[in-house]
């Protein structure tokens, strides 16, 4: 079962916590001392900007696929997710430069993490808070010798209470020009909960090259020995640029179709309990505007992203950590793992 580390800082002992456990996913997933000691840094700089710009937040650590999957390799980084609710960054490409600081320091935080990560990216909105996301993987292992597959992935995962384990998990696979990604919410939370999704998660990649209902299928069966799982799985064929989507259970599906939002509608029952007749498969195009967010029942199932979410071509763990910070409410107590999984289009390349 995946661990995912939830630590809230409010003070500056939190940072020790914040750096010995991003040190402990780095173990997991297998990097060198060099990459170790960047993933601490990073995780060590976001932690203490949370302090000292917004007073207070929340730092997510998670062991990760890469945000471009290369087929048949089962590549992960650390992922470390920053998310406040402060004053927000008034200069977003400002606050990237070493040098800069509001608060008299070095400023040298936001520079340091950008320059040492595989991938970094910041959402601040002034009022509203800011969200940090940097992922720093084994070297060598993040780039595709067959090019770029048009489209990239992320997500975060909260556990419920702060518990090691979260009942929530979302992973993506490639199988030529089929881009899966799947969202699956194991019955009720914890260990139990987290065997049923980390199930789904391992026979997924064994069948990559079945359209979604096929796959709910085979999940179906794997999933029989457990409590059982609601399960979302969007495929985007790169050659025809069709996206379908298929789901069992309570898992919500959001698709930007131009200026509008849409949702795809999962079937009910419960993978690898009950498991109906038939399994609808939704297929709609896939354009340069599109933009799929799933999550589990964590976040209203009523919740519509605003406008502009995701745009400009974001990182999608960031949209999905923002989505996270955004969509919840203080009048509606979160009382189940939270996890949100999101699919873009991959960002234009700069020459």
């Amino acid at each position: 079962m995946p661990r995912v580390w939830d630590v809230p800082v409010q003070d500056p002992t939190r940072v020790r916590d914040v750096r010995v456990a991003a040190e402990q996913a780095a173990a997991l997933a297998g990097l060198d001392d060099q990459r170790t000691a960047s993933v601490a840094l990073v995780a060590t700089e976001l932690a203490t900007n949370l302090l000292k710009h917004a007073q207070a937040g929340q730092v997510l650590i998670d062991v990760v696929a890469p945000s471009v999957p290369r087929e048949g390799l089962p590549d992960r980084a650390v992922q470390i997710t920053a998310i406040d609710h402060g004053p927000g960054i008034a200069d977003v490409d400002a606050a990237l430069r070493d040098g800069f600081s509001s608060s008299g320091s070095l400023g040298a935080g936001l520079g340091t993490c950008r320059r040492l990560a595989d991938d970094f990216g910041l959402h601040s909105v002034p009022g509203r808070g800011t969200v940090a996301v940097a992922r720093v993987g084994r070297p060598g292992r993040g780039a595709d010798p067959s090019g770029g597959p048009g489209a990239h992935a992320g997500g975060v995962n909260v556990p419920f209470a702060g518990a090691d384990f979260s009942g929530d998990a979302w992973a993506w696979v490639r199988s030529g020009d089929r881009l899966t990604l799947m969202l699956a919410d194991g019955l009720g939370h914890g260990s139990e909960a987290a065997r049923a999704s980390t199930a789904a998660v391992e026979e997924l990649r064994h069948w990559a090259r079945l359209p979604p209902a096929e796959m709910l299928h085979k999940l179906h069966t794997a999933l029989a020995g457990t409590r059982g799982a609601a399960v979302a799985v969007a495929q985007l064929d790169i050659w025809t640029g069709r996206l379908r989507f298929a789901g069992i259970g309570n898992v919500s599906a959001r698709l930007r179709d131009g200026d509008r939002w849409r949702s795809l509608l999962s079937r009910p029952g419960i993978v690898g309990v009950h498991r109906p007749n038939t399994v609808r498969e939704d297929e709609v195009p896939w354009t340069s505007e599109s933009l799929l967010i799933l999550h589990t029942d964590g976040l209203p199932g009523r919740w519509t992203p605003p406008p502009g979410t995701g745009r400009p071509p974001a990182d999608p763990a960031v949209t999905a950590a923002v989505t996270v910070r955004d969509a919840g409410s203080p009048a509606r107590p979160v009382r189940d793992d939270t996890a949100v999984a999101v699919l873009a289009p991959a960002p234009p390349e700069h020459p």
